[in-house]
């Protein structure tokens, strides 16, 4: 009798044990859509084609998605953010529909293209939101071209390459990459480059940015640095120096979500960047 209980004790704690839930931030949910555009096509920009979408109407927010991804991941935040907003979505060069040319990537070059495509659109000013890799290229545009941010989400950048940890070790961002591949194959006019673009993508990851303290209190733009409380690619530390190097910086650190927060906890982001976006500054 006494076995018999044990047996069915240890049966329920295992039991009980698999049934708890995967922590959110070990979770890389399905990719989202994009909903139907009030506009949307290739626009020249820099010798190259970028793929754009517009939605909604009013004041102008340009969101940039991390590398290796492609503008379908704003899926969640767009039509949110469209009911009170002109929401622009683009595919970084060679990343999604957007093509390429020879050049090596980097951040100024990407963050020319975000330009490039404002003056296509006739867009003089717009808010930037960025993730990982987009928000980079958006303090890139906030050093060089301060006039055409308004103001500056970035969620996951890193200053220097030394900020970043070995993503290598991470099984949710090793599934994204898995996925990344399939995803590309799907939309690229180059589908069947992808080991050469991550490659490169990488060599991008391991040499830039290279922005010191000086750089980046040099930034004037309102900017809100952001990241997750998991990330298992950014370094808290690194998070903490841009807050803290960047003039009136803001500082947040999103609850129980990783690099892929957009997708884990996709009203919390949403509503974090509706607070940024109705932000009031004296």
């Amino acid at each position: 009798m006494r076995t018999l209980l044990l047996s069915l004790l240890f049966a329920f704690v295992v039991t009980s044990a698999s049934a708890q839930p995967v922590p959110r931030w070990m979770t890389l949910p399905p990719t989202p859509t994009l909903p139907p555009a009030v506009s949307s096509g290739h626009a020249p920009v820099n010798g190259i084609s970028i793929w754009y979408a517009t939605f909604g109407s009013g004041p102008p927010v340009i969101l940039l998605h991390g590398g290796l991804a492609n503008s379908n991941y704003w899926g969640h935040q767009v039509p949110e953010l469209a009911k009170t907003h002109r929401v622009i979505v683009m595919d970084s060069r060679g990343h999604g529909r957007s093509t390429r040319d020879a050049q090596p990537y980097g951040y100024a070059l990407m963050a020319s293209d975000v330009i490039g495509l404002m003056d296509f659109l006739g867009v003089p000013q717009a808010a930037v939101v960025g993730w990982s890799d987009g928000a980079i290229i958006g303090l890139s545009m906030a050093m060089t071209n301060p006039q055409r941010v308004s103001r500056l989400f970035a969620f996951a950048a890193n200053s220097d390459p030394g900020g970043v940890k070995d993503v290598t070790k991470s099984p949710v961002f090793m599934e994204f990459i898995a996925r990344g591949q399939k995803e590309y194959e799907a939309l690229s006019a180059t589908p069947r480059d992808y080991k050469k673009f991550v490659d490169e993508i990488s060599t991008m990851w391991a040499t830039q940015p290279n922005w010191t303290a000086r750089d980046l209190a040099g930034i004037t733009v309102h900017t809100w640095i952001v990241d997750a409380d998991h990330d298992e690619a950014i370094k808290r530390e690194n998070t903490e120096f841009m807050a803290g190097a960047i003039p009136n910086a803001g500082l947040l650190l999103q609850p129980e979500v990783s690099h892929f927060s957009m997708l884990q906890a996709p009203q919390q982001f949403t509503d974090d960047i509706r607070r940024f976006l109705e932000r009031k500054w004296d």
